[in-house]
């Protein structure tokens, strides 16, 4: 319990692959109480990394889809009735938020009771179109024009090169150098606009008022359609920072960049000085060594939930625009464009 709540984060889980560098850092938070891991996957390999972590963590507690189906982001909504317990704060984390203030929860609760006018809030995230509209008003970074406030960006949200370059230039100018705070720039009201939900806070009570029905897309349902409803709006702390990894769109050319590895780097060695998130990160990357060693044994068994058939021609169409869409990055990639100036 912190100032009378419950604390609960959850993660619609998501991939071992970035979730490494995740646990750790909620594990290691005093102030969590529970860890919810929304268990969205069909990937053998990522539910038995889970598994082996909630044997070994009792602060894990793995949530099926009640559904007993998976579809990406279209069956997260069920769990969202999970989350309505009185007296409770709730924390929602993106899988691939790779990292976090060391103080991040704190900060956040704290912001959260703050503020229960607003039905939901923010950190300020790197990698966040609407975040980085954000550092650009305000004059924290200066890109190569101005761009305007759109959730889906052209390209803020959408091209991986300039996602390459603002975490480049968040990882060398203020990560590696301890100077992440110059980049805080207060707190912002935001209404009737949609942003994307890497890292949002609630009141329990809140999304139990309509019994935790989340309709349609969950980041419109919160961003816009709940707020607007109830009359609320939300709030960003632009005091308290995050990385968020990837969009879709970006992810080959991040990798490409070798972004993750990167940030993987910078963790390793700034949990030296942790002793306690340096050991639960051994703990998850022994567990991983051990899934690597079974990855063949884990792909041969059942899926745990229903699988959608999907037919021939589906598969084609969509096997097409995701050539598509790697010829665009590709092409993105090679057109050597400056985004971010400084």
């Amino acid at each position: 319990m912190y100032r009378g709540y419950k604390i609960v984060c959850n993660t619609a889980a998501g991939r071992r692959r970035y979730m490494q560098y995740l646990f750790p850092q909620v594990l290691a938070a005093d102030i969590i109480d529970r860890y919810d891991v929304w268990v969205n996957t069909i990937d053998n390999c990522d539910i038995e990394f889970f598994k082996l972590l909630a044997q070994k963590y009792p602060k894990i507690n793995l949530v099926w889809q009640p559904d007993k189906r998976v579809d990406g982001i279209a069956t997260i909504n069920a769990f969202y009735k999970f989350c309505m317990e009185e007296d409770t704060i709730y924390i929602k984390m993106d899988d691939d938020v790779v990292w976090l203030e060391p103080d991040y929860f704190q900060k956040m609760v704290d912001f959260r009771i703050d503020h229960p006018e607003c039905f939901i809030v923010s950190p300020l995230v790197i990698n966040n179109a609407m975040s980085t509209y954000i550092l650009q008003v305000q004059g924290k970074i200066k890109l190569n024009r101005y761009y305007n406030a759109q959730c889906n960006h052209r390209i803020m949200w959408k091209r991986g090169s300039f996602a390459a370059q603002l975490h480049q230039w968040f990882l060398d100018k203020y990560l590696t150098t301890g100077k992440y705070q110059e980049l805080y720039c207060g707190s912002y009201p935001w209404a009737m606009g949609r942003f994307s939900i890497n890292s949002i806070l609630w009141f329990g009570k809140d999304l139990k008022a309509f019994d935790g029905n989340v309709q349609g897309d969950d980041e419109e349902f919160f961003s816009c359609l709940k707020p607007t409803q109830l009359g609320k709006m939300n709030r960003v702390n632009g005091d308290c920072l995050i990385a968020h990894f990837a969009f879709a769109q970006q992810r080959w050319m991040l990798d490409r960049c070798g972004i993750l590895e990167q940030y993987g780097e910078y963790l390793f060695k700034e949990w030296e000085g942790r002793p306690e998130v340096q050991r639960i990160s051994n703990d998850v990357q022994a567990i991983l060594k051990d899934i690597a060693q079974r990855q063949a044994e884990l792909k041969a068994l059942p899926p745990i939930y229903e699988t959608r058939q999907v037919s021939t021609g589906t598969q084609m169409k969509r096997r097409w625009k995701a050539w598509m869409k790697q010829l665009r990055c590709r092409w993105d990639g090679y057109k050597g464009v400056k985004y971010v100036l400084e």
